[in-house]
């Protein structure tokens, strides 16, 4: 009876790994440009990708088993807003720093559980958000206030349609 129970189980779990493998090939991988992120004597640099379209956006970082800790994502928001983002499909904790259209963070959201589906919302209209590793933003000591700079943070840089 053990043995036709773990052959049945085993017979489930095999159908999942191309599911999974699937899963994981839906990641999408954007040019990488350089941003930095001043403080009062601190200046840290990273290699972000611009997510520009409304589709890019909805993406995001999904899929992505590591983040390395100099690499990102930002989301550029025009007109500025109120941003909600969550966690779904998100498989690395992510801190999510809010970017006024002044280039200062408004606030940070440290380490997001992946995979949550709660509400991670700004706490003022914004015009970016960038997402960096879970952790970073503390380690590096980035607080509110803080400058985000990246190339062409204009208003090209807004949403397009899909």
């Amino acid at each position: 009876m053990k043995a036709l129970l773990f052959a049945a189980l085993l017979g489930a779990a095999v159908p999942l790994q191309p599911v999974v493998a699937e899963a994981f090939d839906r990641a999408q991988h954007l040019p990488a440009q350089p941003l930095t992120i001043t403080g009062d004597r601190t200046s840290h640099r990273f290699q972000v990708e611009v997510a520009r379209s409304q589709q890019q956006q909805a993406i995001g970082l999904m899929f992505r088993e590591v983040i390395p800790a100099d690499h990102g994502m930002i989301f550029p928001l025009q007109p500025p807003r109120m941003a909600s983002f969550w966690m779904k499909n998100t498989l690395a904790s992510l801190d999510l720093l809010f970017v006024r259209a002044d280039g200062t963070i408004s606030s940070i959201s440290p380490n997001a559980t992946p995979l949550s589906l709660a509400p991670i919302e700004s706490i003022e209209p914004v015009a970016a958000v960038l997402e960096l590793k879970g952790g970073e933003a503390a380690r590096r000591g980035i607080k509110p206030g803080d400058r985000v700079n990246w190339q062409g943070s204009s208003l090209r840089d807004r949403p397009q349609a899909g």
